[in-house]
This record gives structure tokens, sequence and C-alpha cells, in this order.
């Protein structure tokens, strides 16, 4: 049996709000979300434009 802890939303907001992940290296970058759409952001690891929302977690 799994019991699923709630996340307080100032974590989830920190874990999740902003947060980018690149698509070809993995590394999160923190951004804002217009500046994503505009391609204005780069990952500064690998260079690549191309970033996705870092996906929520799964609960069991």
């Amino acid at each position: 049996m799994f019991l699923v802890k709630k996340i307080f939303p100032e974590a989830m907001e920190r874990l999740f709000n902003r947060v980018y992940v690149c698509r070809k290296c993995k590394h999160k970058i923190r951004a804002d979300y217009t500046k994503v759409r505009a391609g204005k952001v780069k990952c500064r690891y690998c260079g690549s434009k191309v970033l996705r929302p870092k996906r929520k977690e799964k609960k069991a």
C-alpha cells in the first residue's frame, strides 16, 4: 500500500514553476515562459534552444 504525500504549494512552485528541461542533454533551466516561447533562452550546457516544461511526478 502506497501513501502519497501531498506536496506543499511552495515546494510545487519551486520544483515545477518556470522550470524547463533541454530535450538534447536533459539539463534543467529556470526561465520565463515568454522567453522560452520566443526562442531567446538556450541551454547553457549544449546551446540548444529546444526546451520542454518539466513533467510533474506521477502519483502512485
